[in-house]
């Protein structure tokens, strides 16, 4: 059998995996593994703009596919450029590989030109990471790293590979299986432990689902809506739950928690009995947590262990897959009215909906609900950035599909939602892709204009422009005297730095600006209407506030509703 070199069983490894799509940016130590992508053709390489690209790239890519997402850099700051993309996917666990290059390995550990510890910087922030020595071991970490990233819990891998390891040789034979010791996931969940919960939902008059991301990424949204359509119990999400349930349906109550819908929060304080599905009870959910759910007893379906009473008190524990445990519980399943139940919470929906000034003002959530009335009847995904431009993407828009929201939760990254989109918009080429964006955080990773240009890919950036970092500066309007400390991005609109309009064309994208609310469904149309990527240039009410909120350590009971 003929011997290959490191790189070429890289390559091999990556057919076996299915995984031929990979975002990057290279470098010195790298070129053996670019060489020989670029002589294989049937692996899409995307050169990004920027490292952290790369990965936000591959990182939405997984979130719109279910694959693993795959993004390449080389050694020193090309690898630490990584790092806020790796935590991102590793928060909100999206099965990721990242490669990283490194120095011959007989001068790690020399301070040698551009070497980094990225084993020892990425360790709490990865399920597993690498630094392969000898190529002899290369296939055996490739077969563990895909497997550890999409399975149980998933997360992001990264495998640290040096230069001199690309270009040695051996025979190439990959594994059929994997076998690791101490990681045995568990997705059979205890049968006990199921007719528990569903005895306890026997029994209960005010149920309440509580469903987080963990339900997408076992692709259980299916069994989830069969459940709770067959049981009549309420839905709620979480921001990373959006889609797992139709938003639509009259079961469903949205987002819960910090900027969720107040009848959502309601329900949560006044539930006697909370199915936790796939959701850790993070502190934007739960608030202040002597006071969450005080009626409660709280069931918690999680296939990760760790994670269950590890924030609220859980009294049925079930560990396991929530796909497969859904499916039993569907098989247990009997249906109840709720009837007094239900009627409080349509009372909740008819005194405390969402709401906005309706005037001729350019309003954020009127911009979101034109993108969803025009957009009906098309497969769309929203992207969005991190701040008021995400909320507001999370309250007024329907999602009644899983992997149609790409969101960064746990980290909350600020440039996260552009390349993301630009990675979803690559793993599903005939979906209608936007990217929900802020002014200041869209500038952070702007230059990957450049990739979704030369790469024809028609993403719809809509910058919701007020001017300022909006977040924050609702928190410093509210809370500090209007002290708008470092939020101030234009004093005056007409001042606005860039002008996105022009940055668009100089990149050979399209830009559109709108400043009255009778443009914004024909600008809309328009960018639709555009075969390549849109900047559309909203500049919408700069004090606009997202409500409901819940103040900082607050219980949940306690909102800021806005308008009186």
């Amino acid at each position: 059998m003929s011997k290959l070199t490191g790189a070429e069983i890289f390559v091999k490894c990556l057919h076996e995996e299915k995984s031929t799509t990979v975002f990057g940016y290279p470098g010195g130590v790298i070129i053996p593994l670019a060489d020989q992508i670029h002589k294989e053709k049937s692996i899409k390489f995307y050169l990004t703009r920027h490292e952290q690209g790369a990965v936000h790239a591959a990182d939405g890519y997984a979130r719109a596919t279910g694959d693993v997402g795959v993004c390449i850099a080389t050694s020193g700051p090309g690898a630490t450029n990584l790092v806020t993309g790796i935590a991102t996917a590793y928060l909100d666990s999206i099965p990721i590989v990242a490669i990283t290059g490194q120095v011959k390995s007989t001068l790690i550990g020399n301070d040698a030109f551009q070497e980094v510890d990225m084993v020892g910087i990425t360790r709490p922030i990865t399920k597993h990471n690498y630094l392969v020595k000898d190529v002899k071991d290369l296939a055996g970490v490739m077969k563990e790293a895909f497997h550890i990233a999409r399975t149980g819990r998933p997360g992001p891998v990264l495998i640290d590979l040096p230069v001199d390891v690309q270009i040695q040789k051996t025979e190439f034979k990959y594994p059929k299986n994997v076998s690791i010791r101490g990681y045995k996931p568990t997705y059979e969940g205890h049968l006990g432990q199921i007719k528990k919960i569903m005895k306890a939902i026997s029994k209960s008059s005010r149920p309440l689902l509580y469903v987080g991301g963990g339900v997408i990424l076992s692709e259980a949204a299916k069994e989830l809506t069969a459940f709770a359509k067959k049981t009549n119990i309420p839905v709620t999400m979480t921001m990373m739950g959006l889609g797992a349930f139709p938003g639509d349906n009259r079961l469903s109550l949205g987002m819960l928690g910090m900027h969720g819908t107040a009848y959502a929060n309601h329900a949560v304080q006044d539930a006697d009995l909370i199915i936790a599905v796939g959701a850790r009870f993070d502190d934007r959910v739960t608030g202040r947590i002597d006071k969450f759910a005080p009626n409660a007893k709280v069931a918690h379906i999680d296939i990760d262990p760790s994670s269950v009473s590890k924030n609220i008190q859980v009294d049925i524990p079930v560990i396991g897959d929530a796909k497969s445990i859904l499916k039993e519980m569907n098989k247990l399943a009997e249906k109840k009215s709720y009837t007094a139940w239900h009627k409080t919470i349509e009372k909740w929906k008819k005194e405390l909906p969402l709401k906005y000034k309706d005037d001729n003002n350019v309003h954020p959530q009127y911009i979101i609900e034109q993108i969803q009335e025009i957009t009906k009847d098309k497969d769309v995904i929203i992207a969005t950035e991190v701040g008021q431009n995400q909320m507001w993407a999370a309250q007024h828009y329907i999602y009644s599909k899983p992997r149609t929201w790409i969101s960064s939760g746990g980290l909350g990254t600020m440039g996260y939602g552009f390349p993301a989109a630009i990675g979803a918009q690559i793993g599903k080429p005939n979906s209608l892709v936007f990217d929900i964006a802020g002014d200041g955080s869209i500038q952070m990773n702007i230059q990957e204009l450049a990739t979704a240009v030369l790469n024809k890919l028609p993403v719809k950036i809509i910058i919701l422009n007020n001017g300022y970092l909006g977040m924050v500066r609702q928190w410093q309007e509210l809370f500090y005297d209007k002290r708008y400390a470092w939020t101030v991005l234009a004093e005056d609109m007409d001042q606005m730095c860039p002008d996105f309009v022009k940055l668009a064309e100089s990149y050979g994208a399209k830009g559109i600006r709108v400043k009255k609310k009778a443009e914004v469904k024909s600008a809309i149309k328009e960018a639709i209407k555009t075969k390549g990527p849109v900047i559309v240039d909203f500049w919408i009410e700069r004090e606009e506030n997202v409500f409901p909120m819940v103040p900082a350590g607050e219980s949940i009971s306690n909102m800021m509703h806005g308008l009186a």
